[in-house]
C-alpha cells in the first residue's frame, strides 16, 4: 500500500490543474437534491444565514451554489438572462452571500441546453464565464446534458480557458457524471469532475457510487478530487441514522467534496451533528490529500477502507455492508501500519486505547466505525 500511496501522489502533483483553488476538497451546499428547480434568490438568502447561525460556516462550509432553472434566455446581445421573477439580481445576490463571509456558485452545462432544457453555455463560454466573472461567482459546476455528441475532453477545457481569462478566481466542477473516465483526463482541466451519475437518498444509490468512485483514488489530490456526488445526509428517502452516517464517512474518507444537499434551514439536530462532526472533516480537509480507499472485503461484506494523514496517522473505516451484524477486522498490513497505534473513534469522540497489528469492531448492518489510529514511538 505505502508504495501505492507514493505513487498516486507523484501521479497527482504532475497532472493537477494549477488555479490555486481546491487544495482540499470543496465544502458548501448545492439546491438541486432537495429544492430541484423550485429554488429562488429568498431560499439561497436563507440558506447563507442558516449557515452562519447553524455553525455551518464556522465547520468550514463556504460554498453557496445554485444549480439548474436560474436562467431562462439569452439577451439580444448573447448574454445570459437570469429568472427575472426567481433570481432578478445575481450580482445582489452574489453580494449578500459574500457579506456573510460565503462564496457563491452557480451551474451551467457544457451543451446546448442544461439537464433541464434552459441555455447552455456550449459556444458561448467566453461570455458567460465573463458574466459569471461580473456578477461575483466563485463556483462554477458544469454539466453534460445536450452535448451533440462531442467529447466532453473537447468540451470542457473550453470553458477552463474562459474561466481563467477572467481572472477571477472560479472553482471549476466538471459534472461529466463519468461518461469517459474523467479521472484520466480531467486533473488537468478541472478542480473536481463526477465520476458517477446522479445519486439518491437511500443505500442502493450511495454505497454502489462510493465503489465506482473508489477505483479512480490514484488520481485524486491537492487541486482536483474525484466527485462521487453531492450529499443526500438529511434528505430523507429511507436513509436511516447509520447510514447517513456511513455515507458522510465514506465520502469524507474518499476526499470526496462535502456539498450539502438537504434544507439546512430546516434540519434536524441529528443532521446538524452529522455535518459538523469535525474529526471527520479534518479526515477530508487533511492537506495531504490522498484519497482513501477501499482494502479488503470479505464475501459477507465486511469492509476496510483507509487513507494516510498528514500526521502519519491512517483514518480508517470498517463498514458492514451486508445484512446482519457482524465483526470487521483491519490488519495493519493492509491499511499500511505495523506494530502499535493508539486508537480514536471518531464518531464516538473518545480514545479507545491502543491496538496491534490489527483492530475488530461489531458494526450494524449498513453502519461503519470510523476510527484514527497514531502509530505509538516504542
Amino acid at each position: 500500500m505505502k508504495a501505492l500511496l507514493l505513487f498516486a501522489c507523484i501521479l497527482q502533483s504532475g497532472l493537477s490543474l494549477d488555479n490555486g483553488l481546491g487544495k482540499t476538497p470543496q465544502m458548501g451546499w448545492n439546491s438541486w437534491n432537495h429544492f430541484r428547480c423550485s429554488i429562488d434568490a429568498n431560499i439561497v438568502m436563507q440558506t447563507a444565514d442558516a449557515m452562519v447561525s447553524k455553525g455551518l460556516k464556522a465547520a468550514g462550509y463556504q460554498y453557496v451554489n445554485i444549480d439548474d432553472c436560474w436562467q431562462v434566455a439569452r439577451f439580444p446581445n448573447k448574454t445570459i438572462q437570469s429568472d427575472p421573477k426567481k433570481f432578478p439580481d445575481m450580482k445582489q445576490l452574489a453580494d449578500y452571500v459574500h457579506s456573510k463571509g460565503l462564496k457563491f456558485g452557480l451551474y451551467s452545462d457544457a451543451g446546448t441546453k442544461t439537464c433541464q432544457k434552459r441555455p447552455g453555455s456550449l459556444g458561448y463560454e467566453d461570455i458567460d464565464a465573463e458574466t459569471y466573472a461580473s456578477w461575483g461567482v466563485d463556483y462554477l459546476k458544469y454539466d453534460n446534458c445536450n452535448n451533440g455528441g462531442i467529447k466532453p475532453e473537447v468540451r470542457y477545457p473550453v470553458m477552463r480557458d474562459a474561466l481563467n481569462k477572467t481572472g477571477r478566481p472560479i472553482f471549476y466542477s466538471l459534472c461529466e457524471q463519468g461518461q469517459d473516465d474523467p479521472a484520466t483526463w480531467a486533473p488537468k482541466v478541472g478542480n473536481s469532475w463526477r465520476t458517477t451519475r446522479d445519486i439518491r437518498p437511500w443505500w442502493e444509490s450511495f454505497y454502489p457510487r462510493a465503489v465506482l468512485n473508489d477505483q479512480w483514488w490514484k488520481y485524486a489530490g491537492p487541486g482536483g478530487w474525484n466527485d462521487p456526488d453531492m450529499l443526500e445526509v438529511g434528505n430523507g428517502g429511507n436513509l436511516t441514522y447509520n447510514e447517513n452516517i456511513a455515507h458522510f464517512s465514506l465520502w469524507s474518507l474518499a476526499k470526496a467534496p462535502l456539498l450539502i444537499g438537504c434544507d439546512i434551514h430546516n434540519m434536524s439536530k441529528d443532521t446538524l451533528d452529522i455535518l459538523t462532526n469535525s474529526e471527520v472533516i479534518a479526515v477530508n480537509q487533511d492537506p495531504l490529500g490522498v484519497q482513501g480507499h477501499r482494502v479488503n472485503m470479505t464475501s459477507d461484506g465486511a469492509e476496510v477502507w483507509a487513507g494516510p494523514l498528514s500526521d502519519k496517522s491512517v483514518a480508517v473505516i470498517l463498514l458492514n455492508s451486508g445484512s446482519k451484524t457482524q465483526n470487521v477486522t483491519a490488519h495493519f498490513s493492509d491499511i499500511g501500519m505495523s506494530g502499535t497505534a493508539s486508537v480514536r473513534d471518531l464518531w464516538a469522540h473518545e480514545d479507545q486505547g491502543t491496538a496491534t497489528d490489527s483492530i475488530s469492531r461489531s458494526v450494524d448492518s449498513h453502519s461503519i466505525v470510523m476510527l484514527r489510529l497514531t502509530p505509538k514511538q516504542l
